[in-house]
């Protein structure tokens, strides 16, 4: 069957864009295209084309009659041998220029081997023409598409490397202090990476937080200027109130609980100065 003329877009019959939001490359799945289709280009995208494998340009925004090139080869046997069809057949693929949103998780280690979660969010973008071409040439195509969760798993081991130089030699509860160092140690690390497939790296912004719901608890009660002690204590208090115990308010100042004149037992933490005491209204230094 002789091969037609077409529109060549990113838009759907219902004229829906088909790149979204987390969709960075798209390639159009149709690769009979020949010469006289028109490429339209939108707004926000480029297009590269290519002919067997070849790039044959690079377009921005506008519709663009795709051409033969000027010396098609060998005459009229080649479309004898191709059983009539032109073997100038075209692939079209399209470059998202908007700023998209990038997520990537994962763990590090403070300086006392304590586990941390960190969640590292950025915005990029392909800003010229030249980023698209080194876009499609060093970054491959999952079917027809290069979506944003792509992106995230070739720059996870940069972004794991960069926040660990500095997450390792820093003690658990001054790894905030440091953020700023880590979040600019990162866009230095990770825009360098992209660079490489044409992506520019916009902004970034990183959480970490001990991956320990017990110890981030703790280290907020620091954060009130409590001391470990009191920390521990306030934290067991806070444990025991959920519980609906009445003797909460003793846990968290250290002091024993009477009932009747009788102490029941004292809420010391070990190395404080006192131990527990049984319930014989005596205690033990």
């Amino acid at each position: 069957m002789a091969l037609t003329r077409q529109v060549v877009s990113t838009l759907t019959g219902e004229g829906v864009d088909v790149m979204g939001p987390s969709t960075l490359a798209y390639h159009y799945p149709d690769q009979s295209l020949v010469s006289g289709s028109l490429l339209t280009v939108e707004a926000n995208h480029f297009a590269v084309l290519k002919s067997r494998g070849a790039v044959l340009g690079v377009y921005e925004t506008g519709q663009f009659p795709i051409q033969t090139p000027d010396k098609p080869v060998l005459g009229s046997f080649v479309p004898a041998f191709f059983g009539g069809q032109s073997p100038w057949q075209y692939e079209v693929l399209y470059i998202n220029r908007a700023k998209l949103l990038v997520r990537n998780s994962g763990m590090a280690t403070s300086a006392e081997m304590a586990e941390m979660s960190y969640q590292v969010e950025y915005y990029i973008h392909v800003d010229t023409t030249d980023g698209a071409l080194k876009l499609v040439t060093h970054m491959p195509f999952n079917k027809h598409f290069i979506s944003t969760e792509e992106v995230a798993s070739y720059a996870g081991p940069v972004v794991e490397q960069a926040i660990n130089q500095v997450v390792q030699v820093t003690p658990m509860e001054k790894v905030n202090e440091k953020i700023h160092d880590i979040v600019e140690l990162v866009k230095g690390h990770l825009g360098s990476f992209l660079d490489v497939y044409g992506i520019t790296l916009n902004d970034a912004k990183i959480l970490i937080i001990p991956k320990d719901e017990r110890m981030r608890e703790l280290i907020s009660l620091r954060a009130f200027g409590l001391s470990e002690i009191e920390a521990v204590r306030y934290y067991l208090a806070l444990k025991m109130a959920e519980k609906g115990l009445v003797s909460a308010p003793n846990a968290a100042v250290g002091q024993p609980y009477f009932i009747g004149g009788t102490t029941l037992g004292t809420f010391a933490i070990p190395g404080a100065g006192a131990t527990e005491t049984p319930a014989t209204g005596k205690e033990s230094a």
